[in-house]
């Protein structure tokens, strides 16, 4: 069974950058997009960006756009999630989850979640 943790996460200067990671465990991810969503407490799970099997195909929500970059490395089982000029509102529990065939296939397996907050 595909088992996901992501790592990385932690506190951020306003302007700063983190790297998320992704490593799956229990099966091989690179068949399965890989997804990034983050939420607030007492809000919606929000998608943010999203990477097809080959890495030809990204997509990312207008909020990141320009700003993240999903990338994946399937020799090292592993997705990522680069995270330039950070801003307070982007503070979130950040989650990565693999889809079934397509960007806007169902979650099959999700990570549990790791808290980036962006704070002066």
């Amino acid at each position: 069974q595909l088992q996901l943790v992501e790592s990385g996460g932690g506190l951020v200067h306003p302007g700063g950058s983190l790297r998320l990671s992704c490593k799956a465990s229990g099966s091989t991810l690179d068949n399965y997009p890989i997804s990034w969503f983050r939420q607030v407490s007492g809000k919606e799970r929000e998608a943010v960006a999203c990477i097809n099997p080959s890495s030809r195909i990204e997509n990312y929500a207008p909020s990141v756009s320009g700003r993240f970059t999903i990338s994946r490395d399937n020799a090292k089982n592993t997705g990522y999630l680069q995270m330039h000029n950070l801003k307070p509102e982007d503070t979130a529990v950040y989650y990565c989850a693999a889809r079934d065939y397509y960007c806007s296939g169902q979650v099959v397996s999700w990570g549990q979640g790791i808290q980036v907050t962006v704070s002066s």
